[in-house]
């Protein structure tokens, strides 16, 4: 079997696997799944990921220009191969080529895998990326192969003419496995046709956490060890766009765009009596030809700037800041070491709820808005639990929520979150039914 995966996720060199965080904890299973759904097929794909990820998961990765290039007739070339595709699917016959033909015409599978970016946030990426990305996967159809979006949060979709395609493009997928029910509720709602759509979880929750004395050592050395706890400890993820305005890079921003999360951080040191730890959920990395080091992202100078704002108010009396950089594995052990999770990253949440710690998740505060975050809820039997950030005291209301419910809501993910891991693979089990 010979399966190309695609789609608005092709990124460059190092934004899946060492940015993010989240985006690494859905893709290494994404992989590993396929494999094991397919035995001894090969895998190629347009998203760049490092050597090391290569041998490990068993891919090969093509250019990323074959799927998007940011050259300035990006559009034009795209729908000439619209045109080569449409005579192939007349006549049989392939008139020319180009690489991005050439590896859909390798493949048995094609996987469009786009994440929440098919829809309008496509195009924060680049010029016409997301009619761009319409068109490519009606080349794959049109080449007559399987052609699958897995995993996806689709939408939204403000452009009327991008929608009309989207939806012919929408009904033409052999199948489509949302990883939230909300993205499918709002394609219903717009007039998709669902016939071979299901709403499933994100392969996410299926990522595994470094273990080990290694692991233990560090979560030792930074005060996170359970054996010395003398407080509980809430951990708290925060990012940019948990604020009420944008952009979500706006840094730094003023002080007062803190004190909310300030008054959370305050309410849980002195009326609940924990300690909060104050964490970043994303990396950053030096580009290539500079040797590779990990190093801070774009989250850690947000929470670094909450330390200062709690530090001046001098109510807070027991929270920390995690100052060190972590790598996927380590990070998701750093939270499932915590009693409770406060987390604006979607991802950041999984992890918790996925290792059963219970979590509130605040949600994104400006536009694009992002539905995700309360599908992943649903998904997780969760919903109540995430907070409205644009709302004064409603943070604190979940928070209050979650604290005094813990207990049960920990039963809950213990014997929930089985059920969602397998609702993870069975994005992988459809597929096969396809063969």
């Amino acid at each position: 079997m010979n399966i190309l995966v695609m789609g608005q996720c092709t990124l460059h060199w190092g934004r899946m696997e060492f940015g993010n965080i989240g985006n690494y904890y859905i893709i290494e299973p994404f992989m590993r799944e396929l494999h094991a759904a397919f035995s001894g097929s090969t895998i190629r794909t347009t998203m760049q990921m490092s050597q090391r990820f290569c041998d490990a998961e068993r891919v090969e990765v093509l250019p990323m220009e074959l799927y998007y290039g940011w050259k300035e007739n990006e559009l034009a070339s795209v729908e000439q191969e619209l045109v080569i595709s449409e005579l192939y699917k007349s006549t049989g016959k392939l008139d020319s080529t180009t690489p991005y033909i050439e590896a859909v015409m390798w493949a048995d599978l094609v996987i469009d895998f786009s994440g929440d970016i098919w829809g309008d946030n496509a195009n924060f990426l680049g010029q016409d990326r997301f009619k761009i990305g319409l068109i490519k996967d009606q080349v794959s159809m049109n080449l007559g192969k399987k052609t699958v979006m897995l995993a996806g949060s689709p939408g939204p979709f403000s452009d009327d003419e991008n929608k009309l395609l989207a939806k012919k493009v929408y009904q033409q997928f052999d199948l489509v496995t949302n990883r939230e029910p909300i993205s499918t509720e709002l394609l219903n709602k717009d007039g998709f046709d669902l016939s071979k759509t299901q709403s499933l979880a994100c392969p996410a929750f299926l990522f595994e956490p470094a273990i080990g004395p290694e692991v233990e050592q560090l979560l030792e050395s930074e005060g996170l060890a359970k054996t010395d706890r003398k407080k509980p400890i809430i951990g708290f993820i925060l990012c940019g766009w948990n604020f009420e305005t944008g952009p979500f890079d706006k840094c730094p921003r003023d002080d007062q765009d803190y004190v909310k999360f300030a008054e959370a951080v305050e309410y849980m040191t002195d009326i609940l009596g924990v300690q909060v730890c104050l964490m970043s959920h994303s990396n950053g990395f030096d580009i290539p030809p500079a040797p590779f080091v990990l190093r801070h992202g774009r989250d850690y100078p947000i929470i670094k700037q909450l330390q200062k704002v709690i530090e001046e108010r001098g109510i807070a009396k027991d929270f920390f800041t995690l100052n060190g950089v972590y790598d996927t594995w380590q990070t998701k052990a750093i939270v499932g070491s915590f009693d409770m999770l406060v987390s604006g990253r979607v991802h950041g949440a999984v992890a918790g709820l996925s290792q059963s710690v219970p979590t509130v998740i605040i949600d994104y505060g400006h536009e694009p808005k992002a539905h995700k975050l309360i599908g992943f809820a649903t998904v997780a039997g969760a919903r109540e639990y995430v907070a409205d950030p644009s709302n004064e005291n409603d943070l604190k209301l979940k928070i209050k929520k979650c604290w005094d419910n813990k207990e049960s809501y920990k039963n809950h993910l213990n014997q929930h979150i089985s059920k969602v891991k397998q609702m993870s693979k069975n994005n992988f089990e459809m597929l096969k039914g396809l063969f």
